[in-house]
């Protein structure tokens, strides 16, 4: 009976109140110029600066340097918030990225606040569709004790783990120790079952009812399998049950965040998944992972189209783009919209496309194939509505092996279930050399592709490979020098035998050095004092018992010096290196990017003078296609596009071209491609 007379009470009072929806407000300012703000003895930049982690600062520095707290990181103007809450309005986030704050509105409410002075704009937060498995749960009683050559018992999670390479790595001792994740999805009950019996998990934030607690709570109005999605998730990437299911990063420390409500027709809301980020990445976490996509909203609501998957137009894209400039490696599920008309009409397929935020720029959008290395027929294609390619890379999203929030173990499909793989492995990179910052790992992270040398938009770069991520070599810079490192996972290598670098600096000869061992794992060489901007050309060899290796087998790794990126196949990771105090005597080409590229493609030269330049593209006849500049450059970056057609303005065909720049008697090259 009490029951029934809370239902008429809410009923009532429902009717009663004006009808509200959630909006942004945001605001024109953070109160002060933003060199006040971000004078380092200000109130508010020490504020900010107390908001952040140790971890978190040290992240940031990788990639911001010093200048590690922008205007961004300055907390929302505190008089703005208490004018809107005067109002009656109560403030559900906090967005400092986005200087602007959510919450329910009425009629009344938005008449008030569009008069403030300070608001700039109010704009209804959008739910978005979640990515959600494609097959039924298969339950299987039976363990698969499947014998391997690897250390661990893998369980019936032995394919998604042996498809990616996986068990050779946490054979070397490498689990992810070190190395803080974040995953945002439904919920996660993991302090029960046995998959989750030795994970550390450093905090949880529910950012629906705003509580510390990620697990089914229904007297909050949670729904029964709210966390399902979740615990399954966090079961693949962290989960060790030997005999069951390891997941790869198992030795990992995790932050959860619920995001997701599933009760209300499986919509996540906008500003849930902002705050999460914002969160984490104070929090210092390394890499995020998430499976939610927006592309289709509520009845009545102006939803994005895919021409808005351009990488800056939905909010959790921005979110995502945000935390990557702070340093955080981001991962996404592509989407399951594959055999949907999503976006099909766009690029050069006929399925449907990514979502958002797989969309944003530096995002690496996970897409599913089978056992067999195929890609499933869910799982969404590329390009961009921009013309970037993608997924980036793909992992097992077929029958992939997870824990049941409700205890037991279950089979399930879809880029969801691949993503929490590929990030899994980016911890196990991370883990091996913590130096790493983000832009090293997704360039890795591409080079470890099986379709590195030739991507697409429906695998991109290709099934991601542990061993090869692992094995990819990669820099450090103490002080003013430059070292490299080396990983060889080949059980027939005779340790005692020497391995040499060969390489060479620009056209020059050869140069062949030993490498140092540090009598466990790695090889390091550390790199001669060079001119900024010189390329360093090289292989490695050793003896084995089979004879001669040469690693690569065939081509050269290569990198500029100066530059913290090191290429085999893949040029199309945004080259960060700041050459305007180290290069002052010389000039510089950085590499184009996006590469490969469907539109438009950015080129940048250095110039120490107003000496006069050209830069042209040409074919791989050596064919002048374009002149994209001719004239005096001016003195630092010259930043140039080119949209793809020749001299005569008609769009030239996909493929292979060199753009090259001509500047005082020197000539610099590199390749691009072009893809349609």
């Amino acid at each position: 009976m009490k029951i029934s007379y809370s239902i008429i009470f809410f009923i009532i009072f429902f009717i009663s109140v004006p009808a509200q929806n959630k909006y942004f407000i945001y605001f024109k300012d953070k109160g002060f110029s933003e060199s006040q703000l971000l004078k380092k003895n200000s109130q508010v930049f020490i504020q900010a600066e107390k908001e952040l982690s140790t971890k978190a600062i040290e992240r940031r520095k990788k990639v911001l340097g010093n200048n590690y707290i922008t205007i961004e990181d300055i907390p929302v103007n505190e008089e703005y918030i208490q004018q809107i809450e005067k109002l009656g309005v109560k403030i559900i986030h906090k967005l400092k990225w986005f200087n602007a704050v959510s919450c329910y509105l009425n009629e009344e409410h938005i008449i008030s606040i569009k008069k403030l002075p300070f608001v700039k704009s109010i704009e209804k937060v959008k739910s978005i569709v979640s990515i959600k498995p494609v097959d039924l749960y298969e339950n299987y009683s039976v363990v698969d004790l499947r014998k391997t050559d690897y250390s661990l018992k893998y369980g019936y999670s032995q394919k998604q783990n042996l498809l990616s390479e996986i068990p050779a790595v946490h054979d070397l001792g490498i689990n992810g120790s070190g190395v803080l994740i974040g995953l945002l999805d439904t919920g996660f009950r993991w302090k029960n079952h046995p998959a989750f019996r030795n994970i550390t998990v450093i905090g949880e934030k529910d950012f629906i009812q705003n509580d510390n607690s990620t697990a089914n709570d229904t007297s909050k109005g949670d729904s029964p399998n709210q966390d399902k999605h979740g615990t399954a998730v966090l079961s693949i990437i962290a989960g060790y049950d030997e005999g069951n299911l390891i997941g790869p990063a198992y030795g990992a420390s995790f932050l959860l965040a619920k995001t997701e409500y599933v009760p209300t027709e499986t919509h996540i809301e906008e500003d849930n998944y902002a705050a999460a980020l914002e969160w984490m990445e104070a929090q210092g976490v390394d890499i995020t992972s998430s499976s939610i996509g927006y592309n289709t909203f509520d009845a009545g609501e102006n939803s994005y189209t895919f021409l808005d998957m351009n990488g800056k137009t939905t909010i959790v894209a921005q979110a995502a783009n945000l935390a990557f400039e702070r340093g955080v490696s981001t991962f996404t599920a592509a989407g399951n919209e594959g055999n949907s008309d999503w976006g099909a009409k766009y690029g050069d397929n006929k399925y449907g496309k990514i979502v958002s935020p797989a969309d944003a720029f530096n995002m690496i959008a996970v897409g599913a194939v089978d056992t067999n290395n195929l890609v499933t027929s869910f799982s969404s294609r590329g390009p961009t509505a921009d013309g970037r390619i993608k997924p980036d890379i793909v992992a097992q999203g077929s029958r992939v092996y997870f824990a049941l929030a409700d205890g037991g173990y279950a089979y399930g499909s879809g880029t969801s279930y691949a993503t929490p793989i590929a990030a899994g492995i980016a911890a196990l990179l991370k883990s091996a050399y913590p130096h790493l910052n983000n832009y090293q790992i997704r360039q890795i992270i591409l080079e470890s592709g099986d379709n590195a040398n030739s991507p697409d938009n429906h695998r991109g770069y290709g099934l991601i490979s542990a061993r090869r991520a692992i094995s990819f070599p990669n820099l450090e810079k103490i002080n003013n020098q430059f070292i490299l490192y080396k990983i060889f996972i080949d059980s027939t290598q005779i340790k005692s035998e020497p391995v040499y670098i060969n390489y060479k600096i620009d056209n020059s000869n050869y140069y062949s050095y030993t490498l140092n061992y540090d009598g466990k794992l790695k090889y390091s060489f550390n790199i001669p004092n060079l001119r900024y901007g010189q390329k360093i050309s090289f292989y490695f060899s050793y003896k084995n018992e089979s004879g001669e290796v040469r690693d690569p087998q065939s081509g050269l790794y290569e990198f500029y010096y100066g530059s913290m990126l090191i290429h085999y196949n893949v040029y199309s990771v945004e080259d960060t290196t700041d050459f305007k105090k180290e290069i002052i005597f010389d000039y510089y080409l950085y590499n184009n990017y996006p590469n490969p590229f469907n539109g438009s493609t950015r080129i940048e030269f250095y110039s120490v003078d107003n000496s006069y330049a050209e830069l042209s593209v040409y074919d791989l006849l050596g064919q002048k296609i374009k002149t994209i500049f001719s004239g005096n450059s001016q003195i630092g970056r010259n930043v140039l596009y080119w949209k793809g057609d020749n001299d005569s303005g008609m769009n030239v065909s996909s493929g292979h071209y060199f753009y090259v720049l001509k500047i005082n008697g020197k000539y610099f090259s590199k390749k691009m491609t072009l893809i349609k």
